[in-house]
Protein backbone atom coordinates (compact mmCIF):
# COMPACT_ATOMS: atom_id res chain seq x y z
CA UNK A 1 0.00 0.00 0.00
CA UNK A 2 1.25 3.41 -0.74
CA UNK A 3 0.96 6.31 1.46
CA UNK A 4 1.58 10.07 0.04
CA UNK A 5 3.75 12.45 1.32
CA UNK A 6 0.69 15.23 2.42
CA UNK A 7 -0.92 11.73 4.49
CA UNK A 8 2.82 11.57 6.12
CA UNK A 9 2.84 15.00 6.87
CA UNK A 10 -0.73 14.87 8.57
CA UNK A 11 -0.39 11.81 10.27
CA UNK A 12 2.82 13.33 11.67
CA UNK A 13 1.34 16.29 12.66
CA UNK A 14 -1.25 14.82 14.74
CA UNK A 15 1.33 12.45 16.92
CA UNK A 16 3.21 15.29 17.32
CA UNK A 17 -0.17 17.43 18.64
CA UNK A 18 -1.46 14.47 20.76
CA UNK A 19 2.05 14.19 22.74
CA UNK A 20 1.88 17.91 23.28
CA UNK A 21 -1.43 17.08 24.84
CA UNK A 22 -0.35 14.36 26.59
CA UNK A 23 2.74 16.41 27.56
CA UNK A 24 1.26 19.57 28.79
CA UNK A 25 -0.24 17.97 32.44
CA UNK A 26 3.25 16.97 32.92
CA UNK A 27 4.84 20.17 32.70
CA UNK A 28 2.20 21.86 34.62
CA UNK A 29 2.52 19.36 37.61
CA UNK A 30 6.48 20.51 37.66
CA UNK A 31 5.48 24.25 37.69
CA UNK A 32 2.99 24.14 40.70
CA UNK A 33 5.53 21.73 42.47
CA UNK A 34 8.46 24.28 42.02
CA UNK A 35 6.00 27.31 43.16
CA UNK A 36 4.47 25.17 45.89
CA UNK A 37 1.38 25.28 43.58
CA UNK A 38 0.92 29.16 45.38
CA UNK A 39 2.52 32.58 45.39
CA UNK A 40 4.26 32.93 48.69
CA UNK A 41 4.40 36.91 48.67
CA UNK A 42 0.70 37.08 48.12
CA UNK A 43 -0.02 35.57 51.45
CA UNK A 44 3.21 37.00 53.40
CA UNK A 45 2.15 39.75 56.08
CA UNK A 46 5.00 42.48 55.20
CA UNK A 47 6.99 43.75 58.68
CA UNK A 48 8.97 46.67 59.79
CA UNK A 49 12.48 46.40 58.15
CA UNK A 50 11.27 44.70 55.04
CA UNK A 51 12.09 46.06 51.68
CA UNK A 52 9.64 46.44 49.09
CA UNK A 53 9.77 47.48 45.09
CA UNK A 54 7.25 49.49 43.90
CA UNK A 55 6.64 50.56 40.59
CA UNK A 56 3.75 52.86 38.24
CA UNK A 57 3.07 51.55 35.06
CA UNK A 58 4.43 54.00 32.19
CA UNK A 59 5.94 56.00 35.46
CA UNK A 60 9.17 55.98 35.11
CA UNK A 61 10.04 58.43 37.90
CA UNK A 62 7.81 56.39 40.14
CA UNK A 63 9.75 53.33 40.25
CA UNK A 64 11.66 53.02 43.39
CA UNK A 65 12.39 50.71 46.23
CA UNK A 66 11.09 51.32 49.83
CA UNK A 67 11.39 50.17 53.42
CA UNK A 68 9.21 49.63 55.97
CA UNK A 69 10.31 51.98 58.68
CA UNK A 70 9.73 50.60 62.13
CA UNK A 71 6.52 52.86 62.94
CA UNK A 72 5.37 49.81 60.00
CA UNK A 73 4.83 52.77 57.66
CA UNK A 74 6.21 53.49 53.80
CA UNK A 75 6.89 56.81 51.65
CA UNK A 76 6.21 56.73 48.27
CA UNK A 77 5.84 59.84 46.41
CA UNK A 78 2.49 61.53 45.96
CA UNK A 79 0.94 58.75 47.71
CA UNK A 80 2.64 59.92 50.92
CA UNK A 81 2.66 57.96 53.81
CA UNK A 82 0.90 54.73 54.35
CA UNK A 83 0.27 51.78 56.09
CA UNK A 84 2.73 48.75 54.93
CA UNK A 85 2.94 46.32 58.07
CA UNK A 86 0.63 44.00 58.51
CA UNK A 87 -0.49 44.00 55.07
CA UNK A 88 0.06 41.60 52.06
CA UNK A 89 1.42 42.99 48.64
CA UNK A 90 -1.76 43.07 47.30
CA UNK A 91 -3.20 45.68 50.04
CA UNK A 92 -0.52 47.80 49.39
CA UNK A 93 -1.06 47.97 45.90
CA UNK A 94 -4.36 48.88 46.07
CA UNK A 95 -3.97 51.46 49.03
CA UNK A 96 -0.88 53.14 47.26
CA UNK A 97 -3.30 53.35 44.15
CA UNK A 98 -5.96 54.62 45.69
CA UNK A 99 -3.98 57.76 47.09
CA UNK A 100 -2.08 58.25 43.22
CA UNK A 101 -5.84 58.09 41.77
CA UNK A 102 -5.93 61.39 42.64
CA UNK A 103 -3.26 62.39 40.31
CA UNK A 104 -3.05 59.78 37.85
CA UNK A 105 -6.20 58.25 36.27
CA UNK A 106 -6.10 54.56 36.79
CA UNK A 107 -3.04 53.87 37.90
CA UNK A 108 -1.63 50.58 37.55
CA UNK A 109 0.52 49.74 40.74
CA UNK A 110 2.62 46.94 41.40
CA UNK A 111 4.38 46.35 44.81
CA UNK A 112 6.85 43.04 45.47
CA UNK A 113 9.30 42.01 48.37
CA UNK A 114 12.38 42.62 47.39
CA UNK A 115 14.10 41.38 50.59
CA UNK A 116 12.76 40.17 53.80
CA UNK A 117 14.22 41.84 56.42
CA UNK A 118 11.71 42.44 59.28
CA UNK A 119 10.27 39.06 59.72
CA UNK A 120 12.29 37.92 62.05
CA UNK A 121 12.59 35.54 65.52
CA UNK A 122 15.24 35.11 68.37
CA UNK A 123 16.08 31.73 69.98
CA UNK A 124 18.21 32.34 73.52
CA UNK A 125 19.30 30.20 76.05
CA UNK A 126 20.65 26.27 76.09
CA UNK A 127 21.58 26.05 71.62
CA UNK A 128 24.24 26.01 70.00
CA UNK A 129 24.08 29.68 68.01
CA UNK A 130 21.58 32.15 70.03
CA UNK A 131 20.47 35.01 68.20
CA UNK A 132 17.75 36.63 66.18
CA UNK A 133 16.81 34.59 62.31
CA UNK A 134 14.96 35.88 59.76
CA UNK A 135 12.11 33.77 58.46
CA UNK A 136 11.60 33.66 54.91
CA UNK A 137 8.54 33.46 55.19
CA UNK A 138 7.67 30.82 58.02
CA UNK A 139 9.39 28.63 60.12
CA UNK A 140 7.77 26.41 63.21
CA UNK A 141 9.52 25.56 66.32
CA UNK A 142 11.89 22.66 65.49
CA UNK A 143 12.93 24.22 62.04
CA UNK A 144 14.10 27.57 64.69
CA UNK A 145 15.80 25.19 67.10
CA UNK A 146 17.66 23.79 63.90
CA UNK A 147 18.39 27.11 62.74
CA UNK A 148 20.25 28.14 66.00
CA UNK A 149 22.33 24.60 65.53
CA UNK A 150 20.13 22.69 68.17
CA UNK A 151 20.25 22.25 71.38
CA UNK A 152 22.95 21.50 73.57
CA UNK A 153 23.53 18.54 76.23
CA UNK A 154 22.63 21.12 79.33
CA UNK A 155 19.42 21.72 77.99
CA UNK A 156 15.54 21.03 79.89
CA UNK A 157 14.37 19.51 76.41
CA UNK A 158 10.71 19.33 78.16
CA UNK A 159 10.65 22.97 79.03
CA UNK A 160 10.89 25.02 76.26
CA UNK A 161 8.51 28.08 76.16
CA UNK A 162 7.97 30.63 73.12
CA UNK A 163 7.10 33.86 73.88
CA UNK A 164 4.74 35.97 71.79
CA UNK A 165 3.58 39.60 72.07
CA UNK A 166 0.44 40.39 71.09
CA UNK A 167 -0.56 44.46 71.86
CA UNK A 168 0.77 44.81 75.16
CA UNK A 169 0.03 41.65 76.29
CA UNK A 170 3.40 38.82 76.94
CA UNK A 171 2.36 34.94 76.86
CA UNK A 172 4.49 32.34 77.05
CA UNK A 173 3.16 29.14 75.05
CA UNK A 174 5.07 25.80 76.55
CA UNK A 175 6.96 23.28 74.00
CA UNK A 176 8.06 19.89 75.02
CA UNK A 177 10.85 18.66 72.39
CA UNK A 178 10.91 15.44 73.86
CA UNK A 179 7.49 14.56 72.53
CA UNK A 180 7.78 15.82 69.44
CA UNK A 181 10.71 14.03 68.76
CA UNK A 182 9.09 10.33 69.77
CA UNK A 183 6.05 11.79 67.34
CA UNK A 184 3.88 12.57 69.94
CA UNK A 185 1.71 16.03 70.28
CA UNK A 186 3.19 17.64 67.28
CA UNK A 187 0.45 20.22 66.98
CA UNK A 188 2.29 22.08 69.89
CA UNK A 189 5.45 22.40 67.04
CA UNK A 190 3.27 25.59 65.90
CA UNK A 191 4.30 28.31 62.94
CA UNK A 192 6.26 31.33 64.76
CA UNK A 193 5.43 34.68 64.14
CA UNK A 194 7.64 37.52 63.82
CA UNK A 195 8.73 38.86 67.12
CA UNK A 196 8.41 35.76 68.83
CA UNK A 197 11.30 34.32 71.68
CA UNK A 198 12.23 30.60 72.18
CA UNK A 199 13.81 30.28 75.36
CA UNK A 200 15.53 27.05 75.99
CA UNK A 201 16.60 26.56 79.68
Amino acid sequence: MTISINSTIKIAQRMLAIGIFLLFPVFAAAQDASTGGRDDNSSYLVQPGDLLEVSVWREEYLEREVAVQPDGMISFPLAGVLQAAGRNVGEIQEAVAARLSQFIPDPVVTVSIKEIRGNRIYVIGQVQRPGQFIMNPTIDIVQALALAGGTTPFAELNDIRVLRRTGVQLRAIEFRYGDVEKGRNLQQNIILQSGDVIIVP
